[in-house]
């Protein structure tokens, strides 16, 4: 299936009755989904033809590993999926060998967006933290851009659509730096933009200034409640703030069935920036979430335990 084909797509949960999606964060609690990786120190101590058999040998298996996952969403009816940012590790460098070697492998990569669309699996990505669009330094700046850029290339080799569909959803970075974040963005190849969102953090952008941001450039805001409860110091994900927020952030979606939101909970306490292990308490206004990403550290016995109380909760109101 091709990108222009994908934009298209209606969200999923339509056709079955509306109820949110709740969605898998790159592995499995029990083991069943975990890739590979290797370092940057390991890998320069081989030989060329060392690093490109050690890359090729490994990004076969984490592909296989990525079916396996797709095979794990559909046993369980998970419809969304959050790929990890180290799937093909090193394949920015410089030396452009794990590049090469996904373009080789091309046709493989792109039978798992083809079998993702088929069994209506959602995939996203979330670049890691290195990826700073607001940072003075031009260095950084470049890298964090030459990060997006692989990324880019990588969902299109895996024949997933050039829009937020299949995001790549990012932090704000360095604090008070709106202008400059929204010239940036503006800035950036169409292959990222178009996949391009921000969500809001504890620390640097609140969902208030994210959202400013997203609104100035042109790229949909992804909420995460929790942050936002821990940002302003709030004691309850029922705080008015928070579906003000919701709502604010569905206006950045051009389409609105589209729009993704988080969930965690605090480890020992509401507040606590440390993920708990399920989750126990949920925004009100999350009823109204087409796609809930499940960040907790058990994982899909967490999204068992959603589905346990708060969705049916929600098909009785």
């Amino acid at each position: 299936m091709t990108a222009i084909q994908y934009q298209n797509l209606p969200h999923f949960s339509q056709a079955q009755g509306f109820v949110p999606e709740l969605g898998l964060v790159c592995i499995t609690f029990d083991k069943q989904v975990r890739f590979r990786t290797m370092t940057r120190t390991r890998y320069l101590k081989l030989t060329k033809e060392e690093q490109k058999n050690a890359l090729r040998e490994l990004y076969q298996n984490n592909l296989q590993r990525l079916h396996d996952a797709l095979s794990f969403c559909e046993s369980n009816n998970i419809r969304l999926y959050r790929m990890s940012s180290a799937l093909f590790p090193l394949s920015d460098m410089e030396d452009e060998i794990g590049a090469q070697i996904l373009e080789e492998m091309s046709a493989d990569l792109g039978k798992i967006g083809d079998r993702a669309q088929s069994l209506n699996i959602r995939m996203v990505l979330h670049p890691d933290q290195f990826v700073v669009l607001s940072s003075d330094s031009p260095q950084v700046l470049q890298t964090s851009i030459k990060i997006l850029e692989r990324h880019a290339r990588t969902l299109d080799l895996l024949n997933l659509p050039r829009s937020p569909f299949s995001l790549m959803n990012i932090h704000g970075g360095k604090s008070q730096r709106i202008e400059q974040l929204v010239k940036v963005i503006s800035e950036l190849p169409e292959a990222i933009k178009s996949r391009l969102t921000f969500e809001n953090d504890e620390y640097a952008y609140s969902a208030r200034e994210i959202l400013t941001v997203c609104q100035q450039a042109g790229v949909p805001m992804v909420f995460d409640a929790h942050h936002h409860v821990c940002h302003e110091n709030l004691d309850s994900y029922d705080d008015p703030s928070v579906a003000e927020m919701f709502y604010a952030a569905r206006e950045t979606w051009e389409n609105p069935d589209w729009q993704l939101v988080h969930i965690s909970n605090g480890e020992t306490a509401f507040r606590d920036r440390k993920h708990s292990d399920m989750i126990s308490a949920m925004p009100t206004v999350y009823y109204q979430a087409p796609w809930i990403e499940v960040e907790a550290k058990h994982k899909e016995a967490a999204i068992a335990n959603l589905r346990s109380w708060w969705l049916i909760e929600n098909n009785l109101k």
